[in-house]
Order: C-alpha cells, then sequence, then structure tokens
C-alpha cells in the first residue's frame, strides 16, 4: 500500500507533478523515516517545520509504516 504525501504551501512547487487536491502517493520503503522521505522528494529537512503522520505529529526520525498518511509543513510567520 502506498504512502500518501500532502504538501502545504510553498513546499508544493519544489515537488514535480504534486497534485494539492490529491496529494501525491509514492511506493512504500520499508523502514524509511519522515526524514528519509523529505530527502526522497528532494525537498530540505530544515525547510520542514511540522511533519504529521496520520494525523500525529511525528519526529523526523519516526519510521514510517505501510499506507500511512504524511503531512509536511514549512515554518508559517503572522501577527
Amino acid at each position: 500500500m502506498p504512502l500518501l504525501v500532502k504538501l502545504s504551501t510553498s513546499l508544493r512547487k519544489q515537488v514535480t507533478g504534486y497534485d494539492p487536491h490529491a496529494g501525491l502517493e509514492l511506493e512504500f520503503a520499508p523502514g524509511e523515516s519522515a526524514e528519509g522521505l523529505i530527502r526522497r522528494l528532494g525537498l530540505d529537512p530544515e525547510r520542514i517545520k511540522i511533519i504529521m503522520v496520520n494525523g500525529r505529529s511525528a519526529a523526523p526520525e519516526q519510521e514510517l509504516a505501510d499506507g500511512d498518511r504524511v503531512g509536511l509543513f514549512p515554518p508559517v510567520g503572522g501577527g
């Protein structure tokens, strides 16, 4: 079962073929961490502020499981 990756805001433009409505389905790689997935997407891990796995906050070193839903968010500002 593939991973479903959802990217927020500016990250969407950095991944070729990303569909903001459907997200991106990627093959599950056993033993891959959230940070490994970020690198596989060609994103800079320093530019990811929040990682969500199946609706819960996750650390970069969290190992992913088959069928996980992963959301990645850059830093945001406001005031």
